[in-house]
């Protein structure tokens, strides 16, 4: 008993990990609640694995049916999902190419991310001189020269 549950605690695992990759890469199949069911997935899959040995069995039927909804999430995803997409956006996800960009924005994402959260902590520009900046240049108007005075 105990070992299926957490065999349904790493099925949830799984089943959240997918959830929460599959609408970051592929965003032609991602939906917004797919985070929370994720989370959710994710939430449910730790406390099986955690909490295997006090689960009794009139809980282990509430997981079994939360197991059955998971799985009519992933026909959904699979099989809905894919057949809302048009041939040339099905054609597009399964070339290695998109996958390579989809990737890449997410990297770029987290780049950016990361860039703008250090800049508050490089405050006082320690370690750099500024070496890269330039000096101020005042640019003189070309119309405050006909002012008089």
């Amino acid at each position: 008993m105990n070992n299926l549950i957490v065999y349904f605690g790493f099925f949830y695992i799984v089943v959240g990990t997918i959830f929460l990759f599959v609408p970051l890469i592929y965003l032609e199949l991602g939906r917004p609640k797919d985070l929370i069911k994720a989370f959710l997935n994710l939430l449910i899959g730790f406390i099986l694995i955690i909490k295997n040995k006090t689960i009794d069995e009139s809980i282990f039927l509430i997981f079994l049916l939360f197991t059955i909804l998971v799985v009519l999430y992933l026909v959904e995803l699979f099989s809905v999902r894919w057949n809302q997409l048009t041939d040339k956006e099905k054609n597009k996800l399964t070339t290695f190419l998109e996958f390579k960009n989809n990737l890449s924005k997410i990297l770029d994402a987290i780049n950016l991310g990361v860039r703008n959260f250090a800049k508050p902590l490089n405050l006082f520009n320690f370690g750099s001189n500024n070496q890269n900046t330039s000096p101020k240049k005042w640019v003189r108007n070309d119309k405050n020269d006909n002012i008089k005075v």
